[in-house]
């Protein structure tokens, strides 16, 4: 074996063993669970309601999704700045779950999951004040958003792609999945805002708040961990 494979080789090892340090099990893709896999694989027609369902499961159970929505949110006191972000992260979302389910647009799961992890961390880092530190050309936050936004919504559409979709009322049915996912994305999103609302009133928020950026960091370098041993470890289809 030569000198660079040998080398390649560890590599993957290394990864393989922080992935399973992470995470006990085989690290797969985020996507949707096998009951709800196999209703999506043997619907027919328009199915507005259980679509919807799916859709606000989907994110409300998203923990990646809802890690980079917290780390947008952290720093961000008035309601209109939160209404701005979070609107660019769902017009990007939907964009790229929509138009790549019906063009068929498919890339490596775990490798766009892996990109959803990096966000968190990207969040992470320009919450600890490390971007403005360390970049001459800081990224924009909004534009970050929203192009992490398009990343999210790749994610999904490339998981819900190989459930091999009917074409019967496909339109309708991933309009519906999407309004289902904003539907999920607000009641989350309020249940962190009231506990962020809680936590900035006592004095404990200011102690704790870059520990708590921290812990979303290692939570975005344990995602993309996961993913890049899924990628490695996952058997070829």
């Amino acid at each position: 074996m030569t000198k660079p494979s040998i080398v390649r080789s560890s590599a993957m090892r290394a990864i393989q063993v922080l992935g399973g340090l992470a995470f006990p099990s085989i690290a797969y893709a985020h996507g949707v669970t096998a009951g709800d896999k196999g209703y999506i694989m043997e619907t027919f027609g328009t199915r507005i309601v259980p679509f919807m369902y799916l859709g606000a499961k989907h994110m409300v159970t998203g923990y990646d999704h809802l890690l980079f929505l917290f780390g947008v949110i952290f720093y961000l006191y008035r309601l209109k700045d939160i209404g701005v972000y979070v609107t660019l992260f769902a017009i990007g979302h939907s964009m790229t779950l929509i138009a790549g389910v019906l063009t068929g647009v498919r890339v490596n799961a775990f490798v766009i999951d892996a990109v959803i992890g990096a966000s968190v961390i990207y969040k992470a880092l320009d919450n600890l004040g490390v971007c403005s530190r360390w970049l001459r050309d800081e990224p924009n936050p909004r534009i970050a958003t929203l192009v992490f936004g398009l990343c999210h919504g790749l994610g999904l559409a490339t998981k819900m792609l190989d459930f091999e979709l009917g074409r019967d009322g496909l339109l309708e049915n991933l309009l519906a999945f999407n309004v289902g996912v904003e539907v999920g994305q607000f009641l989350s999103l309020c249940v962190i805002l009231i506990a962020m609302s809680f936590w900035r009133r006592s004095a404990s928020f200011v102690r704790y708040a870059a520990a708590a950026n921290v812990l979303l960091l290692m939570s975005g370098v344990a995602l993309v961990i996961y993913q890049v041993n899924g990628y490695f470890t996952a058997s070829p289809t």
